[in-house]
């Protein structure tokens, strides 16, 4: 049965300090990279990995590199599953942009905020579309008992999951967490979602709540 362990990245620099990240080319943190180690470690000891996909944005790839190294898979890229572009509202914080421009948020604006642009930037109904594109290409491609991992960000996760759920965009992104190198599992011939936002396999220590911050 084919499978899609959808993951998020490890923690970055702008997930401690509370910013929105977008494109930005952000590093893992000394505790992100132990994420990524550990749960590069995990998958090898628990799965049987066929292929790799990452996001090509920094914080992806350098947390996609360990589960190559710890289950000797090879490394693609796909823009598909970038974060969201962010535009004009990158780099500030959460609470500024609530407070600043609540067309903006989901909290506040409800749907009207799904199909809002920030200048030079994308709406969240661009990136469902563009995460779903990815995704239906990434099945097309899967052969019968494949196991993938693809290495995303907390937006594409929650609307790919949130799609695969029924829920709309607002839910999708309000209801669905996604910790940092939380682990969801997909039945990709169904498609069914039979396990999200795990992260039991790491230490405590390592465990991190960054909800705020794509």
């Amino acid at each position: 049965m084919a499978t899609a362990l959808l993951v998020r990245h490890g923690e970055t620099t702008w997930n401690r300090s509370g910013r929105i990240q977008g494109w930005a080319p952000t590093p893992l943190t000394d505790r992100g990279r132990e994420q990524a180690a550990a749960l590069g470690a995990h998958l090898a000891s628990t799965v049987d990995v066929d292929s790799l996909v990452s996001s090509d944005l920094r914080r992806a790839q350098e947390t996609a590199r360990h589960v190559a190294r710890e289950t000797g898979s090879e490394l693609t890229t796909d823009a598909a599953w970038r974060e969201r572009d962010f535009g004009c509202l990158q780099g500030f914080s959460s609470g500024e942009v609530f407070e600043e421009f609540p067309e903006y948020a989901l909290s506040v604006s409800g749907a009207a905020a799904a199909t809002a642009r920030p200048d030079s930037g994308e709406t969240l109904v661009e990136v469902r579309d563009r995460v779903l594109d990815g995704w239906e290409r990434l099945l097309a491609d899967l052969s019968p008992d494949e196991t993938v991992v693809i290495v995303a960000h907390g937006g594409p996760n929650r609307l790919l999951l949130g799609s695969l759920l029924r829920y709309d965009v607002v839910d999708s992104i309000l209801e669905l967490d996604q910790d940092n190198c939380a682990l969801n599992e997909i039945r990709a011939s169904e498609p069914r979602v039979v396990r999200r936002n795990d992260t039991r396999y790491l230490p405590d220590d390592l465990t991190v709540d960054s909800e705020t911050v794509a």
